[in-house]
């Protein structure tokens, strides 16, 4: 049999390893807010002749927009995000574009003001608190009946958080690279990397449970390297369902849910290794209290299972 667990201090030292790259790409590159949390207008034009984005940007300078962000797209067209627009500012300035550039099209128009981009954020944030601390107690009381059911929500929460914060320190990469915003689509990915991770955690945690009740082994490490064993077959067939699926939107429904489609490629990958490695190896070194051998020079060497 597979001795997954045995190598567990591994599996942490390099989840604290890329864990602190992903925090230090975050700090660095920060997170783009989009206007749905931020405020502000976004316009997405397309010009009848050849535009160049440094002449748009020059442009939109001139007319008193010089704070705003361009971005050209695939098809060609350009979205142009400033300050909050009023309809006479909106109208003055694809005035300006035309006398400039000649011909525009409007294919797109959106404005937040302060208040709702505040109060999107504030909901985002009390929406992702609130499950996080429900699937706390709902994980805790599902495993009621084990010894010291409350480390299992903590582990699952653990290995939830790791999810999120890899997703969140790769995306800041990308958005700086891509110059991708973080929106209401960002928020819905990271509550799907909430759901997804509990659930493939949650499939190894019962069969643990299963087998602790079935008695399948004195040695609790031995008990959760089985549960893994028997549950792998499981979670990589569904990762590999979920990965074509996405991989199939993201190729062939567009641009308009990419940035979402690489988010959850991003969470079902980094979810599977949480759930298999990072979640089970937290609950067996906390239950023998191990947590000295993460700080030895070399782990621990693995006990013979």
């Amino acid at each position: 049999m597979i001795n997954v667990i045995g190598k567990r201090f591994w599996f942490l030292i390099i989840t604290g390893a890329y864990l602190l790259f992903c925090i230090i790409s975050l700090g660095y590159f920060g997170l783009k807010p989009g206007i749905e949390l931020t405020s502000g207008s976004l316009l997405t034009v397309r010009f009848t002749q050849t535009v160049t984005e440094g002449d748009l940007n020059q442009e939109l300078a001139n007319l008193g927009y010089g704070n705003a962000i361009v971005q050209a797209t695939g098809g060609g067209d350009f979205i142009i995000r400033t300050s909050e627009l009023s309809s006479e500012d909106k109208t003055n300035l694809e005035n300006g574009l035309t006398t400039r550039f000649g011909q525009i099209t409007e294919e797109e128009f959106s404005s937040v003001s302060p208040l709702v981009a505040a109060e999107t954020l504030r909901n985002s944030g009390i929406a992702i608190g609130l499950a996080t601390v429900g699937i706390l107690l709902y994980v805790a009381w599902a495993f009621r009946k084990m010894p010291k059911p409350f480390r299992y929500g903590v582990c699952a929460i653990i290995a939830m958080a790791h999810d999120a914060v890899v997703a969140l320190g790769l995306f800041a990469i990308l958005g700086k690279i891509q110059g991708w915003e973080v929106d209401l689509m960002f928020v819905t990915g990271i509550l799907a990397i909430i759901g997804y991770s509990i659930n493939d955690t949650v499939v190894v945690f019962d069969r643990i449970r299963e087998n602790v009740t079935k008695g399948k082994s004195l040695d609790f490490a031995t008990v959760v390297n089985l549960s893994i064993v028997e549950t792998l077959p499981r979670n990589l067939n569904i990762a590999l369902a979920v990965l074509f699926t996405i991989l199939a939107l993201l190729f062939f429904v567009g641009a308009s849910i990419r940035s979402l489609m690489v988010l959850m490629l991003l969470s079902v990958t980094a979810g599977t290794y949480s759930s298999i490695l990072l979640a089970p190896s937290l609950l067996v070194v906390w239950e023998k209290g191990e947590w000295g051998g993460l700080f030895r020079r070399r782990p621990l060497p693995a006990k013979s299972q």
